[in-house]
């Protein structure tokens, strides 16, 4: 009779651990089919647009020989894609090779199939036009440029450069280069001084988006190896490329942009104002051989002989040369300069009669 009742129980207890061991199996086959059905919706989710409504054009660089693993990365930090890891095995699946290095004008609307298109056709479009920003021009003679050589209108170029939504995704794939810039308090346009001077090319189809996009990235590229030492300097990038303006028009050869980058800061030092007669024209919006007294008091947060300091930014798009003079000043005790509007020979003096004594040899 024992030996049946331990018989019986040993029975239940076989049952019991069977019926167990099924309802672990079916527990975990259904977290398992859970876990694909919800692994297949990320999979099917990661491979849409990053951003089917952000239409806005993004600068992505590949470099030569990268990998396509390498590649998906870079896209994935430019927010282009979702996931890198899914966009490789998405590329291995669809056999996609033969990715071209260069610079690419991608947005996070583009599908997968968009994306490697332009990947493999070293941008994809043929060039129909060119614009050249030639070196010192300011924006609102850049959008003459503009309309007289793509689709686009004078206005149209202008209307873009007061669209704030656009300058704050620019921001946000430039900070280094834009933050000073957005920050800036009575800017005319947060992109003067931010346009480098080149040759673009103006593909079919690209929207003007693109267009400044080619110009803002080209900036940023110029100034990548210089923003340590910018910020080594206490400055901002708003303020260097402001000085650079200023020194673009004032002066011509290398060294006397390196000697009059050095005064002007010599006068910010000694808390004077600039009193550059560039920012009185860019104030006026109007370029003239000589300034009347009048002009000197125009109203404008621009005009730096009123205003002490740097003034709200940039007053055109400077050259690398400029640039390189502000952050690579002449050290001196200048606090004046003019130059011989003939020869154009520049002279610096130490204190302001003197200045007077130059001007009035000069005859200017």
């Amino acid at each position: 009779m024992l030996n049946q009742d331990k018989k019986k129980n040993h029975e239940l207890e076989e049952q019991a651990s069977k019926k167990v061991t099924r309802w672990i199996l079916s527990g975990l086959g259904a977290i398992l089919v859970l876990f694909i059905l919800i692994g297949g919706c990320y999979v099917g989710y990661a491979l849409q647009p990053a951003n089917r409504h952000d239409e806005d054009v993004v600068s992505v660089h590949i470099p030569a020989g990268a990998t396509n693993s390498q590649i998906a990365q870079i896209l994935q930090e430019k927010k282009i894609i979702r996931n890198a890891i899914i966009f490789n095995f998405w590329l291995k699946s669809h056999s996609a090779t033969n990715f071209q290095a260069g610079n690419f004008y991608l947005s996070p609307s583009m599908h997968n199939k968009e994306i490697v298109s332009q990947l493999q056709g070293g941008g994809g479009r043929p060039v129909v036009g060119h614009v050249l920003i030639k070196e010192g021009q300011t924006i609102d003679s850049i959008a003459t440029t503009v309309g007289k050589n793509t689709k686009y209108s004078r206005q149209d170029f202008l209307k873009l450069m007061k669209d704030q939504s656009f300058m704050k995704s620019l921001e946000k794939q430039y900070p280094k280069l834009l933050t000073s810039s957005m920050n800036s308090k009575g800017v005319r346009y947060h992109l003067e001084g931010y346009l480098f001077p080149a040759k673009y090319d103006v593909y079919q189809g690209a929207s003007l988006k693109e267009l400044v996009n080619q110009m803002v990235d080209k900036t940023d590229q110029v100034l990548q190896p210089y923003y340590s030492s910018i910020k080594k300097k206490h400055l901002t990038v708003q303020e260097v490329l402001t000085l650079a303006s200023l020194v673009e028009r004032e002066g011509v050869k290398s060294k006397d942009r390196r000697m009059i980058a050095g005064v002007f800061f010599n006068r910010i030092k000694a808390n004077m104002p600039l009193q550059s007669d560039i920012s009185v024209m860019y104030a006026l919006n109007k370029h003239k051989h000589s300034l009347t007294l009048k002009d000197i008091k125009v109203k404008s947060p621009y005009n730096l002989y009123v205003h002490k300091g740097y003034g709200p930014g940039p007053f055109n798009n400077p050259s690398l040369d400029s640039i390189s003079a502000v952050l690579n000043p002449i050290k001196s005790n200048y606090l004046y300069f003019v130059a011989n509007l003939k020869t154009g020979k520049v002279y610096y003096n130490e204190n302001y009669d003197e200045h007077l004594k130059r001007n009035s040899s000069l005859g200017q």
